[in-house]
């Protein structure tokens, strides 16, 4: 096991995978990543220049301009969390030459993350974990664990529908599953870093599972992967 534990934490929108993230990095004392804000971000950059997915430059353009401007502040833009973020992060990450400009950014923050936080969280740290697609097969493949966290697709429909009406978004069921198969399929098909569980990676299915099952579940994983006790 490294020095400082690295975590890699890969699977589809609305499996959970976020709020398993924060609760493990809390209970752990991890520095958190979720990565796909990298890609939202991007995605936004393209919808805000009225920028087209299907052109490659574009994309690239926008991506030079996140990663020159690049500070954790810009990913708590609350846009960031829109199914529109989402569908153009998925439309942009297609190309490799998009990912492969992230891909340095991802892994400099698994290695360095005191260079991305304040002092005093940074001086407590226990490792990283970083949230993704891509984190167990491409960002950090000797990651000391790697889960794939995954849900039936209804499940995870019905959990997105509930968060989006919470914040008063009108959507219907039908359109959040039908984005969700169409995003599912760009995501798992594409020939850059498709988003598919590590050889080694464990799979946690939280179809019924509640937030505190799968926290659990996930500790139990990484005490026994890792050889460590966790408090």
């Amino acid at each position: 096991m490294s020095e400082k534990l690295v975590i890699a934490l890969d699977g589809p929108a609305a499996s959970g995978k976020g709020t398993l993230g924060r609760a493990l990095s809390d209970k752990m004392g991890l520095a958190y990543f979720d990565t796909g804000k990298l890609y939202r971000a991007v995605g936004m950059r393209m919808i805000d220049t009225d920028r087209d997915f299907d052109n490659e430059n574009d994309v690239l353009t926008a991506t030079d301009w996140l990663v020159e401007h690049f500070t954790p502040e810009l990913l708590q833009d609350a846009r960031l969390k829109s199914d529109e973020a989402g569908v153009g992060a998925s439309k942009s990450g297609k190309y490799g030459a998009m990912r492969s400009k992230l891909l340095e950014l991802q892994r400099d923050f698994a290695k360095n993350p005191q260079n991305y936080l304040d002092e005093q969280t940074a001086s407590g740290l226990n490792g990283v974990l970083l949230d993704g697609r891509d984190i167990g097969t491409v960002v950090c493949p000797d990651a000391d664990v790697k889960l794939f966290v995954t849900a039936d697709i209804e499940k995870r429909a019905e959990r997105r529908l509930k968060e989006l009406q919470n914040n008063g978004v009108e959507v219907t069921y039908s359109d959040i599953l039908a984005d969700m198969k169409a995003r599912d399929a760009r995501d798992a098909s594409r020939e850059a870093a498709p988003m598919l569980a590590a050889d080694d990676a464990v799979v946690v299915d939280t179809s019924d599972m509640t937030p505190a099952d799968a926290l659990a579940r996930s500790l139990e994983i990484i005490a026994d992967k890792a050889g460590i006790t966790i408090e």
